[in-house]
């Protein structure tokens, strides 16, 4: 998996980069994904079964997105969150893609696609935040 430029937790500046920019920092798969609004595979993403602490960052610009304290088992095949990391971490638009509503995640620094929130998630915010693993970076944290 590439890794984006660098990491980050605290830089809010918006990432702005053409398509061919993109193509070449990313793997093809994070490109189809985070790019061009895929999907993996359930049950086959990196981070789907991750018990590891740390923070999950955006794979292509490390803006930092979850936390693994807010990570559950959703059962889905995708890592799910309860919440991202913090209030503008990530941004929601409607997705009426594939004949249903949904609720599209993107990375507010960059707008890479990251998956869908479903109202179905536990206590206590109730949401479930349904993520590629290919969207995602995960920077080992010793406590969180």
């Amino acid at each position: 998996m590439k890794r984006p430029l660098h990491m980050t937790e605290n830089n809010s500046k918006k990432v702005i980069r053409t398509d061919d920019e993109w193509r070449a920092q990313l793997t093809p798969e994070q490109y189809r994904v985070c790019r061009q609004h895929g999907t993996e595979s359930p049950f086959t993403g990196e981070y789907h079964d991750c018990k590891h602490a740390g923070v999950y960052c955006c794979s292509c610009c490390g803006a930092a997105l979850f936390v693994s304290t807010e990570k559950f088992d959703s059962g889905s095949g995708w890592p799910s969150f309860r919440q991202p990391a913090n209030d503008g971490a990530v941004e929601t638009k409607s997705d009426s893609t594939l004949g249903m509503v949904r609720t599209e995640v993107l990375c507010n620094r960059c707008d890479a696609h990251l998956g869908h929130v479903f109202n179905d998630g536990p206590a206590p915010t109730g949401d479930r935040y349904c993520i590629n693993s290919v969207a995602l970076v995960l920077e080992p944290r010793l406590t969180e």
